[in-house]
């Protein structure tokens, strides 16, 4: 199973959709804007994707700013309240499957997570390529697909 915590009004939780979609993958998708976080739901994301309230906080496009969030010394416990009362504050997407949990930023990293790729050539919708035509990973020298 693919889970992607996604927000339908960004390019890149919607590429990271369409790359799943794409390979064949029937994905839970959970709109995080209108459902919201709880605070277990998020620590867990968190530890399992290796990032903190800090890191997983989206600075732009979010009220981060405005809350006082990007000032030096914010708790990490502050971050998480204001997250979890403005749930535009995390980055997205989240996504988890059988091999792990990551925020696919850039887009091309749900790559990691799929034992299946979509067939190439494959491209984001600015027309960026992800996966040529040969079926292999673009853009990241050293990665064997």
């Amino acid at each position: 199973m693919i889970l992607i915590h996604h927000n339908p009004a960004c390019a890149t939780s919607r590429n990271v959709l369409q790359t799943i979609e794409a390979a064949g993958y029937a994905p839970v998708v959970i709109d995080y804007l209108e459902q919201g976080w709880t605070r277990a739901q998020l620590l867990g994301l968190f530890a399992a994707a290796g990032l903190t309230p800090r890191t997983a906080l989206r600075e732009t496009k979010s009220p981060a700013a405005e809350l006082g969030l990007l000032e030096p010394g914010i708790s990490d416990d502050r971050i998480l309240d204001a997250m979890l009362e403005h749930p535009v504050l995390v980055n997205r997407p989240i996504v988890c499957s059988a091999k792990g949990v990551r925020l696919c930023r850039p887009s091309e990293t749900v790559l990691d997570l799929l034992d299946t790729w979509p067939q190439g050539p494959f491209a984001k919708e600015d027309g960026e390529i992800i996966i040529d035509a040969a079926g292999q990973r673009t853009g990241t020298p050293g990665f064997a697909g």
